[in-house]
C-alpha cells in the first residue's frame, strides 16, 4: 500500500468524487480510477458506493480513511521532523589554513552556512600546509585550506580560484622599494628569509635558477607575520605570499612582486574515509554548493 495511494485515496473521500480529486491532485480521472480500482484490489474489499452524483464509503472505507489520515499524519511529521533535525545540528567545526588570500572565502562560507546551523562553532587553526595537512590526517582538523604544491593523494579537494602571488617583504626606505618589481638578481648577496616548506623552497630554487644555491638564507619560517619582525628590523628580506600581508602596517613594512611572476594555487580539502561529525559533514555538503563547484 503506498503512501502516494493513499493521498489519492483521501482525496476523492475530500472531494467526494473521482472527476474533482483528479483535477485537485493534477492527474487524470483514468488514471486516478484505475489506483483506487488496484487499491481495492491490493486490499481485498470494497471501498466505495459509487453513487451517480457522488462517491460514499463502504464501512471498510471508512475504517481505511481513519488508518489513512493516521498513517499520513505519521508520515508528514516525520518528514519535518527530518528536516528540523538541521535546526539541532551543533558541534564544533575545526579548519586550518595558512596566512592566504585563499583564506578569504572562509567568512562568507561560515556566515552562510550558519544562517541553517547556528549552533555550530568552529575552530580555526593557523598553520603552513604541511602541519595543517599532517593534522587533518591525524584527524584533529576537517578541513584545510592548503597552499600548492602540496601532496594531496589521500585528500578530496575543490581548487580554488584565484591565485596566490610571491612577494618580497622590505623596509618602506629599502632601495628596492623604490622597484615596481623585485628580480632574482635584485636579490643577489642579500641575507633572505624563506619558508620552511620544502616543497616551496623547491618551487622558489626554481624561479631562482643557478643563482640560488649562492643565496644567503638567514631564516626559514613557516609564518609570514614572524619574519616580517626580522624585515623590519632590516635583518633579511622574506618572500611571502601576497595574502598573508592585508592588515600590516604599511607605513613600518612593504612589498614587491616578484618579476617574473611567481604565483600558486590553494585548495580545500578534507581527508578521504574519514568519519566525519555530523556538522563537518553538513559544512562539506555546503561548502561544495557555496562554491558550485564539485569536487576534482
Amino acid at each position: 500500500m503506498e503512501i502516494r495511494v493513499l493521498r489519492y485515496f483521501l482525496a476523492v473521500v475530500r472531494e467526494e468524487g473521482i472527476n474533482r480529486a483528479a483535477e485537485a491532485l493534477h492527474i487524470t480521472q483514468p488514471t486516478l480510477s484505475r489506483q483506487l480500482s488496484q487499491l481495492e484490489d491490493e486490499v481485498g474489499v470494497k471501498l466505495f458506493h459509487r453513487g451517480a452524483k457522488k462517491i460514499t464509503l463502504t464501512n471498510e472505507g471508512i475504517l481505511l480513511r481513519r488508518r489513512a489520515e493516521e498513517i499520513l499524519s505519521l508520515v508528514d511529521r516525520t518528514e519535518r521532523e527530518l528536516i528540523e533535525q538541521d535546526e539541532l545540528v551543533e558541534g564544533r567545526i575545526v579548519i586550518g589554513g595558512g596566512e592566504l588570500a585563499a583564506m578569504q572565502v572562509l567568512p562568507e562560507i561560515i556566515e552562510d552556512y550558519r544562517e541553517k546551523y547556528p549552533l555550530v562553532t568552529f575552530d580555526i587553526f593557523t598553520g603552513n600546509a604541511d602541519l595543517v595537512k599532517e593534522r587533518m590526517e591525524k584527524g584533529l582538523i576537517d578541513i584545510g585550506v592548503l597552499l600548492e604544491p602540496v601532496d594531496i593523494e589521500k585528500f578530496e579537494f575543490i581548487r580554488l580560484r584565484g591565485k596566490e602571488q610571491w612577494v618580497v617583504l622590505m623596509r618602506p626606505d629599502d632601495p628596492l622599494a623604490e622597484k615596481e618589481t623585485v628580480s632574482a638578481k635584485d636579490l643577489e648577496n642579500v641575507p633572505l628569509i624563506l619558508p620552511s616548506r620544502t616543497n616551496v623552497q623547491n618551487e622558489l630554487s626554481n624561479w631562482f635558477g643557478d643563482s640560488f644555491q649562492e643565496k644567503q638564507v638567514l631564516f626559514t619560517s613557516n609564518l609570514a607575520t614572524n619574519s616580517a619582525l626580522m624585515v623590519q628590523r632590516g635583518l633579511a628580506y622574506s618572500l611571502v605570499i601576497e595574502g598573508s600581508i592585508p592588515f600590516w602596517d604599511r607605513g613600518k613594512i612593504t612589498y614587491r612582486p616578484l618579476c617574473p611572476e611567481l604565483t600558486a594555487n590553494s585548495v580545500l580539502a578534507w581527508k578521504k574515509q574519514q568519519p566525519f561529525s555530523i556538522a563537518a559533514t553538513k559544512f562539506i555538503e555546503h561548502l561544495k554548493c557555496f562554491l558550485g563547484i564539485n569536487k576534482v
